[in-house]
């Protein structure tokens, strides 16, 4: 279920923008933003690239296309 949310033209301008380079949608883009946002405030001391690297991760294990990390 869909909700209608008020946000800033200038957002939805930066949203439009980086959704191409992405090749997300705007809603895909925006909603991208409010989960690293999510992630990053519960999780203050890991950096950006840090936290895409675990979503990826975390996208390979769902979709069965894991690979086991060998220590040493």
């Amino acid at each position: 279920m869909g909700l209608a949310v008020r946000i800033s033209n200038k957002l939805v301008d930066e949203a439009k923008i980086q959704s191409k380079v992405e090749n997300r949608s705007l809603t895909g883009q925006i909603e991208y933003w409010a989960k690293i946002g999510k992630i990053a405030e519960e999780n203050p001391d890991v950096s950006y690239s840090l936290l895409k690297e675990i979503l990826v991760g975390l996208e390979q294990l769902e979709s069965g296309k894991g690979i086991e990390y060998k220590f040493g």
